[in-house]
């Protein structure tokens, strides 16, 4: 992940190398940053053993005489011309059978929630914007909503029009009226709130998240439905085809692990980029 400063451990570290091809400390400092953990020996280590895996798999592809495809950009980076190279080795060594009707039809009596359609939600709400930074202003905003809170309890038809005249929401403009939402595209705290609502209720206090704090009605709720199994289908195949090369490239990888001969570095487990 990029942002997360070079890690170097305090303690001096073994030379790591595969089948006498040394990896520079260098290259397993730099590589640190996408293996964010708490503790830099932890980095360090993930970082060693993705950079000997990889190393691994180079030096066995390149024994069997594979070659990647010539990339399209004259200026490729070596990096991304070895990413071809392990690509195309796994490509040519891993196969993995279709799923079967029994398979698939399996997988869908066991996981049938999963392929549920998503639930619709219908909000609409009043935001009244504030920011801990100014404290004053926060605490107006606060009861301003409260008090909002109690008028519509006693005249919710006030709803829209209070939305339209002091919602701090771009939604103002349509009564406060965000359209169909579903899981995780509201912040976690509106969320809650709205999910615990039934047709027709609104929240009976206000609701604080990072943007302020908000009054939240919900108009409509629709539940998902699981599809029929031949609708369901080829997301299923999908599942159960990626699930099964997955398996088959963490079984190559160890297999290629296991005939090198790796030091400076414990392997935990087939730390690839294929397979994660």
């Amino acid at each position: 992940m990029t942002g997360h400063s070079i890690i170097t451990p305090k303690a001096p570290t073994p030379e790591v190398s595969v089948n006498g091809v040394v990896i520079p400390a260098q290259a397993i400092a730099a590589e640190t940053q996408h293996h964010p953990a708490r503790r830099p020996e932890a980095a360090w280590q993930a970082a060693a053993e993705a950079l000997a895996i990889r190393e691994a798999l180079l030096q066995a592809a390149r024994a069997r005489g594979i070659t990647a495809p010539e990339a399209s950009d004259a200026g490729a980076v070596k990096e991304v011309e070895e990413d071809a190279l392990i690509q195309a080795f796994v490509d040519r060594e891993v196969t993995t059978p279709d799923p079967d009707e029994e398979s698939c039809r399996r997988y869908f009596s066991n996981n049938a929630d999963k392929l549920r359609a998503p639930d619709l939600y219908e909000p609409v709400h009043i935001l009244l914007q504030a920011s801990k930074a100014d404290p004053d202003s926060y605490e107006r905003a606060r009861l301003e909503a409260q008090t909002l809170v109690e008028h519509l309890q006693k005249r919710p038809d006030d709803f829209e029009r209070i939305a339209r005249d002091r919602s701090d929401c771009s939604s103002a403009t349509d009564g406060g009226r965000l359209g169909q939402v579903t899981r995780g595209q509201t912040t976690p705290a509106f969320e809650t709130a709205m999910m615990k609502l039934r047709p027709g209720e609104m929240t009976r206090e206000a609701i604080e998240t990072p943007y302020g704090f908000h009054i939240i009605r919900l108009d409509h709720l629709v539940r998902g439905q699981v599809p029929e199994f031949e609708l369901a289908r080829p997301l299923v195949e999908e599942f159960l085809r990626d699930a099964s090369w997955r398996r088959a490239v963490a079984q190559f990888v160890s297999l290629v692990v296991g005939e090198a001969k790796i030091s400076g570095v414990e392997l935990r487990g087939a730390n690839s980029p294929l397979v994660q």
